[in-house]
């Protein structure tokens, strides 16, 4: 159950095909770190304590996080996911169950970990693996399955034989684990693989090697679960975030011209019946009333906008009121 759960984050990577010199999990995806999304998710999930592993770029991301309660765990080398979680035992020996998750997943939703902890609950698992299926799995460590379906173990991109490699249900880097197994089969794990690391995935192999039960929670929204680890998958997840952010909108009473192509910050309201027409973008603390018209290309930030109201295309307001029923011409540039 939640309450008998610390969440395990591991954000120590560098990330090399991000190309950058920042930490991997601090660059922002619709609006904040894509680390703040997967913390939001916990916290939403009810999970209430939170180990995070930290490493690379450590001050920034320590900076980052301080709006969160948590208990920082500092691993000097990155020597694999297992590795991390080792570095974690002291934080998490007053729980009875340890759910690890990737900082680099901003999309994952708290239903969804809420989902999983009850199938582990239900199911009175030792282990339980989020895998979901992917039609280009390449990267990703395949998920090889008895004939009955349980999962036999995890076999990481480099290490699999071709017939491996064609298998397109994949590992989602989230398990929920019996805290005393987890420490116990890590401590088992060696390094002989082609990356010389502490691979995480072998706890899986050895819970079945001691007649554990290895629960699997598959989830088939695989978009849901995207780790991001260039600036390709960044645009991707930025991109699912602002639409989800759109449906609420649109099923809340709002009509979008192209949603795709606008942007509305988080806890920004509008009124029903408003108007937001294509390229349209509002950040910082504005407000729209009701029947609100935005033209094209309207650009607000931190603006106070009347029911009734119309904004001419492209026009640019910046700190500003707009009163009921004004009408804001084209092209207009205000700063309040």
């Amino acid at each position: 159950m939640p309450t008998d759960t610390i969440a395990v984050v591991l954000a120590a990577g560098k990330g090399t095909r991000m190309k950058s010199a920042r930490a991997k999990v601090l660059h922002e995806v619709f609006f904040k770190p894509m680390l703040h999304h997967v913390l939001d998710a916990i916290v939403a999930a009810a999970i209430p304590e939170i180990a995070i592993i930290i490493g690379h770029d450590r001050q920034a991301v320590e900076q980052s996080i301080r709006g969160y309660a948590h208990r920082p765990v500092v691993q000097e080398e990155q020597l694999g996911t297992g590795h991390a979680v080792l570095c974690a035992k002291n934080a998490c020996q007053d729980r009875d169950q340890v759910m690890i998750l990737c900082g680099d997943t901003p999309l994952i939703r708290p239903e969804t970990l809420a989902a999983m902890m009850e199938a582990h609950d239900r199911d009175k698992a030792t282990i339980t693996l989020m895998t979901t299926v992917l039609t280009n799995p390449f990267g990703y460590g395949r998920v090889i399955c008895n004939d009955d379906g349980s999962i036999a173990k995890i076999v990481e991109e480099k290490d699999a034989s071709d017939t491996q490699r064609q298998v397109r249900e994949i590992n989602t880097g989230i398990y929920l684990v019996r805290r005393d197994f987890l420490f116990a089969a890590l401590a088992r794990v060696g390094t002989d693989n082609a990356q010389g690391e502490v691979y995480l995935t072998d706890i899986i192999a050895i819970a079945n090697q001691e007649g554990e039960r290895v629960g699997k929670f598959f989830h088939p929204d695989a978009i849901d679960v995207l780790g991001v680890n260039s600036r390709v998958e960044l645009a991707q997840a930025h991109e699912e975030l602002l639409m989800r952010r759109n449906r609420e909108l649109m099923l809340a009473g709002v009509t979008m011209y192209l949603p795709r192509t606008i942007t509305v910050q988080p806890g920004i309201p509008i009124g029903t019946d408003s108007v937001l027409e294509a390229g349209v973008r509002l950040t910082g603390k504005t407000r729209l009333g009701s029947g609100v018209h935005l033209q094209e290309g309207a650009v607000l930030h931190s603006c106070q906008v009347g029911n009734g109201a119309i904004v001419g295309s492209h026009a640019v307001l910046h700190n500003t009121t707009v009163e009921d029923e004004e009408h804001i011409p084209p092209l207009t540039y205000r700063v309040g």
